[in-house]
C-alpha cells in the first residue's frame, strides 16, 4: 500500500494507480489532451465551489480563521488526501464529458 491511506476507500489507493501517475499529474495530463471547452467548464465549476465556500465563511465571520488553518495545513494528510479527491472528481468528470 502507498504512504497514504484513505479511510473511506471511495477510489481505493489513489497514490498508487495503474500508471505510478498521483491525482495531479493525471488531471494535467488530461488537461493538455482534452477538449479544452470541456476542461475550462469543469474548472470553472471547481473555482465555483470555493467561491462559494469562501463566501459562507466570511458570512459567518470566519475568514480570517480559514487563512490561519491554511497556513497551518500546508503538511496535512488529510488535507493532501482532500486535494486529491478533488483532483479525482475533476478528471473523472472531464473524461466523462469528452467521451
Amino acid at each position: 500500500m502507498g504512504i497514504f491511506e484513505d479511510d473511506d476507500d471511495d477510489y481505493g489507493d489513489y497514490r498508487d494507480d495503474f500508471m505510478g501517475r498521483t491525482p495531479k499529474s493525471s488531471y494535467f495530463e488530461i488537461a493538455r489532451t482534452a477538449n479544452q471547452n470541456v476542461v475550462e467548464t469543469e474548472l470553472e465549476a471547481v473555482f465555483r465551489r470555493l467561491a462559494v465556500a469562501e463566501r459562507m465563511l466570511e458570512e459567518r465571520g470566519l475568514a480570517d480563521e480559514h487563512e490561519r488553518e491554511i497556513s497551518a495545513t500546508m503538511i496535512d494528510k488529510d488535507i493532501d488526501d482532500r486535494t486529491a479527491t478533488v483532483f479525482i472528481d475533476l478528471v473523472a468528470s472531464i473524461v466523462t464529458k469528452c467521451e
